[in-house]
C-alpha cells in the first residue's frame, strides 16, 4: 500500500515520474498502477501541457506499456495512444 501511495504522490510531479520512467519501465512499476494513478497519468497526457514537444514521451511510453501489460486499466484512455496505421512508402 505504501508503494501505491508513493506512486500516486509521484504522479503529481511529472519531473519525478519522468526520471523514474527514463531509467526503465519495470514490471514492478506497472503493477503499482491503479485506477487513481492511471487517471492522473491520462489527465496529464490529455492536457498535453509539457514544456517541450518531447517531454511527454515518457508518459506516453508508460501508457503504452500499461496498455500492453495492464489493458484493464487503460481501456478508458486508449484514445491517448496514437495507434493510427500509416504507410511509410
Amino acid at each position: 500500500m505504501e508503494a501505491r501511495a508513493a506512486l500516486l504522490a509521484n504522479m503529481q510531479n511529472p519531473n519525478v515520474l519522468s526520471n523514474t520512467i527514463s531509467n526503465s519501465i519495470t514490471e514492478e512499476l506497472l503493477l503499482e498502477f491503479d485506477d487513481d494513478s492511471i487517471a492522473v497519468l491520462a489527465k496529464r497526457l490529455d492536457e498535453d501541457d509539457y514544456p517541450t514537444p518531447f517531454a511527454g514521451l515518457p508518459d506516453w511510453h508508460l501508457l503504452r506499456a500499461l496498455a500492453i501489460h495492464r489493458p484493464e486499466l487503460t481501456k478508458p484512455y486508449l484514445h491517448l495512444i496514437d495507434q493510427e496505421p500509416f504507410d511509410e512508402d
